[in-house]
């Protein structure tokens, strides 16, 4: 059998070598408590975890009292959004959000609607690219906040962050971005973006999965948020539990290693996925391509065919390639984020992702591009 060549990294990540390397010792040797610091081994571990939190620091251009550890995206998400909704005065009582958020934002934003807290959910363009002046007229006095992904993980279109920032923070909202699929993609800066809250994840960028991370903005106003787990007062009495120290490791070295990569990868990742493009748009009679010309990330394509996307999956069983989310695997129901970008449901029926990443080759691209375009065309036979 071929070698399986993966094109699923908006999904998960393998861990990069060198980070499974930095990990192995805490679990075996430097396995202490680090709120213990009464002997060597707790004081190790503890150090661990700040020097990890320098390290995503650093990737974000945070300060390190910024940054607090997680399971993942997904806790960060609800902490953000329940935990700062908490502290919501009664006279701000709107939470905005976008059509084609991660269900771990969009869940959260149900739950406060059914607290009685007003939604909106924006529109977003063909390209997916949040409507401006949709939020401009949601926008006002009874706003709280607003939760807008940086990069979306199906058809990778980057938001203007900054000018949602400027606009909320105009009528003295709070602004939260689910930066999971951007982190370690392209540039996060969340100074030059004015960001007050940020969701992150580390199997999406090389790192282990099971942990994460949040970032709160420091500065003149404080970010009030209720804990959603409490008891131990780790990460300053913000999220109680025994750190996962290997993880938190696991998840500083990754950053650290994007911090240094990023943008000679990020060209190498970006023109091997418009090779991707042009020739499957060559080959391939009536392929639209979403988002195409849209601030994408470097690393995603999604594609949609005439076919339907399971069969042509089934016919590529070399290729690791999914329809969509894979937070949605198993879901009956067709993406709502190529839905809301104006697909029918026949035509996000017939879509696939393809994500590339730091083990992607372009020997790996020629494969998919003549491996994809062979499968059409013996489907239209």
């Amino acid at each position: 059998m071929n070698q399986p060549i993966y094109l699923d990294y908006n999904a998960t990540t393998p861990c990069d070598p060198r980070v499974v390397q930095a990990m192995s010792p805490y679990f075996t040797e430097i396995y202490g408590n680090p709120a213990n610091g009464l002997h060597v081994l707790g004081r190790k571990a503890a150090q661990a975890v700040e020097t990890a939190r320098e390290q995503v620091a650093e990737l974000i251009n945070a300060l390190p009292g910024e940054i607090f550890f997680t399971s993942g995206a997904t806790e960060s998400n609800h902490l953000a959004i329940l935990g700062s909704a908490e502290y919501a005065p009664a006279s701000r009582r709107k939470i905005i959000t976008c059509a084609i958020e991660h269900k771990a934002v969009l869940a959260p934003c149900k739950r406060l609607a059914e607290r009685g807290f007003e939604v909106v959910i924006l529109p977003v363009n063909e390209d997916g690219v949040v409507c401006l002046s949709a939020l401009e007229k949601a926008l006002d006095e009874r706003t709280f906040l607003v939760s807008i992904q940086s990069a979306n993980n199906e058809i990778g279109t980057i938001q203007p962050i900054s000018e949602i920032v400027s606009m909320a923070h105009s009528q003295g909202a709070l602004v939260h971005t689910d930066a999971a699929q951007a982190v370690g993609k392209i540039a996060v800066n969340v100074n030059a973006w004015g960001i007050d809250l940020l969701s992150l994840s580390a199997h999406k960028m090389y790192g282990p999965k099971g942990v994460g991370a949040l970032y709160v903005r420091r500065g003149p106003r404080k970010i009030p948020i209720r804990p959603l787990l409490e008891g131990g007062g780790q990460e300053s009495g913000l999220r109680a539990g025994t750190s996962n120290v290997p993880g938190i490791v696991g998840l500083g070295k990754a950053c650290e290693i994007s911090y240094s990569e990023i943008s000679t990868e990020s060209i190498r990742i970006k023109s091997l996925r418009d090779e991707l493009e042009e020739n499957l748009l060559e080959n391939i009679p009536h392929l639209r391509i979403n988002a195409r010309f849209a601030s994408r990330l470097p690393n995603t394509s999604s594609l949609t065919f005439e076919e339907d996307a399971d069969v042509l999956l089934l016919r590529l069983p070399q290729l690791m390639m999914s329809t969509g989310s894979a937070c949605n695997t198993g879901a009956l129901e067709p993406s709502h984020v190529l839905q809301a970008i104006g697909l029918t449901r026949k035509q996000a029926s017939s879509s696939i992702r393809i994500s590339l990443g730091r083990m992607t080759t372009a020997e790996n691209i020629q494969i998919a591009i003549k491996q994809i375009s062979s499968a059409i065309s013996k489907l239209n036979r």
